[in-house]
């Protein structure tokens, strides 16, 4: 035991100060930063979308304007709140920050409706409101002309969910539509749309014309708007109360809950669907943490052998002594890594969102700590490791280059993805039929347990898949010992796949011979 434990911290040691084990330490956390960060910044970047109207109906354009208007005031009052409630007044436009304590006084509901009034005057009729309401109402020419004079920019710099900061309406009038077919060819637009004559009555169909047949957000996002608008007009014109056409629409609610652990109704929170589904990020991180654990092993073996160091090792310890020591070493320096990954993830989702001033509505941060999925994650990799490793180390052993490896080594790369395949449909039946199967498949019982853990399976699963993967771990180290003794000191043309079954049927203590 004391010289496996000496070449386990030779290993560990080894690994520790090559550049390739810090780089993939920290390879996680900045690829976690990416992809919280870059999304974000670059629909900061994102310049709004130049689109123009050629209005055949003469009303619909200017209806669809005033509601988004409306929609952008109800986002601007609601940051104003915000800010008020924080004390930050000062990074609010000056109209803002005096109208701030008035709109502090309303409720959400009163918000959107003050903003749909100011948009929307006719909507205001003779109805009095609360004094904090109508102060804020007396402003409304004010507002719209702040609101109207903001830039593209200067609406993104105070908030990108504001519909001026994505897409900015260019006064085309009296323009013809090869006119703008021109603009888009000379990328001055990048959209321009063509409503029809009669859009309540239906007839003609409206035109959307643009060559970026991707994003199709201003499309769906005036699209969106200017259906409300026509259906309430129809709706008008049939004398139908909006109030009972929405009451007929309303789609039959359902609250989503749960069995909890005391045998109670519980109410499903978003941390709830978010665990749900945390185990499939437990997967990538398993999957990715056993193959490069397992890769470390197999590249170090073949250059341990190449370079002969290996011939001097065997002087002082055996063969099994030798493979048990590294795969220990290997392990340690997994944990390593993956622990590291861990820690950086929990500090990330739980710091990062607040400095970029984006906080979640939940913590993801709770699901690095939560210890059913901690616990499972490391027993399953070190199971997991210790299968896959003992199949790494033994084609490590018989190859002399990496290229010979890479023949071998395709195989057990195809097992490994196979998990990742069907990791959606056991996320979503986690106790079904293929989940159940292939859960008692050794070679994919980790990551299948691992993506089950939300389930969760039951304690008879858990015991029955634990004992045959160790069962199965036992039999690959076996194995892979009577592989590693023979091969580790053969060099010249690999052995095939019969040799190493003989190899692997030898009495222990017999070398057999390549030529029997």
């Amino acid at each position: 035991m004391n010289k496996i434990y000496l070449v386990a911290k030779r290993e560990l040691m080894e690994n520790l100060r090559t550049k390739g084990f810090w780089i993939g330490i920290f390879l996680f956390p900045i690829m976690l930063g990416v992809m919280m960060i870059v999304p974000e910044l670059l629909d900061r970047t994102k310049s709004a979308r130049q689109y123009a109207i050629l209005d055949n109906s003469g009303w619909l354009a200017d209806a669809v304007s005033q509601r988004n208007q409306a929609a952008d005031l109800a986002i601007a009052f609601r940051k104003a709140v915000e800010k008020f409630d924080a004390d930050e007044l000062s990074d609010l436009p000056p109209l803002l920050a005096e109208l701030a304590p008035a709109l502090a006084e309303l409720q959400p509901a009163e918000l959107g409706l003050a903003a749909t009034v100011i948009a929307l005057p006719s909507q205001r009729g003779d109805t009095e409101y609360p004094a904090a309401l109508n102060s804020v109402l007396t402003r409304g020419p004010e507002i719209i002309a702040w609101l109207a004079g903001l830039s593209s920019d200067e609406a993104k710099n105070f908030s990108s969910r504001l519909s001026k900061a994505r897409f900015n309406l260019v006064d085309t009038e009296e323009r013809s539509e090869e006119e703008l077919i021109q603009m888009i060819l000379d990328d001055e637009l990048f959209a321009y749309i063509v409503l029809t004559q009669d859009p309540v009555a239906g007839t003609g169909v409206s035109r959307y014309v643009s060559n970026n047949l991707t994003d199709d957000d201003l499309q769906n996002w005036f699209r969106r708007t200017a259906t409300g608008v026509v259906r309430e007009k129809r709706l008008e014109q049939e004398n139908i109360d909006p109030a009972v056409a929405g009451w007929i629409q309303r789609p039959l609610q359902f609250e989503s809950e749960k069995i909890g652990d005391s045998g109670e109704v519980e109410e499903v929170s978003k941390t709830d669907m978010l665990r749900q589904w945390a185990p499939v990020a437990f997967v990538y991180l398993l999957f990715f943490s056993i193959f490069m654990a397992s890769q470390m092993l197999l590249t170090n073996t073949i250059e341990e052998k190449s370079n002969r160091i290996i011939e001097v090792l065997l002087s002082s310890v055996s063969p099994i002594q030798l493979m048990v020591g590294k795969i220990s070493g290997i392990a340690a320096s997994g944990l390593i890594l993956v622990g590291s990954w861990m820690a950086m993830f929990f500090l990330g989702t739980k710091y990062l969102p607040r400095l970029l001033g984006a906080a979640p509505s939940f913590d993801l941060s709770v699901l690095a700590t939560d210890p059913t999925y901690v616990v499972s994650f490391v027993v399953y990799f070190l199971l997991g490791y210790l299968l896959y490793a003992s199949l790494f180390v033994a084609i490590g052993s018989i190859v002399n280059t990496l290229k010979e490896a890479q023949n071998l080594v395709g195989p057990i790369t195809l097992l490994l993805i196979v998990p990742l395949i069907v990791m959606a449909p056991i996320a979503r039946d986690p106790n079904g039929t293929l989940a159940k199967v292939m859960s008692y498949i050794p070679l994919f019982t980790p990551f299948t347990m691992m993506n089950r853990a939300a389930g969760p399976p039951t304690l008879f699963e858990y015991i029955t898949t634990s004992i045959l993967l160790v069962i199965s771990v036992g039999v690959a180290m076996w194995a892979a010992a009577k592989v590693f003794r023979v091969g580790v000191l053969m060099t010249g043309k690999p052995p095939t796949i019969r040799e190493i079954f003989r190899w692997i049927k030898a009495p222990v203590g017999a070398v057999p011979d390549r030529g029997d």
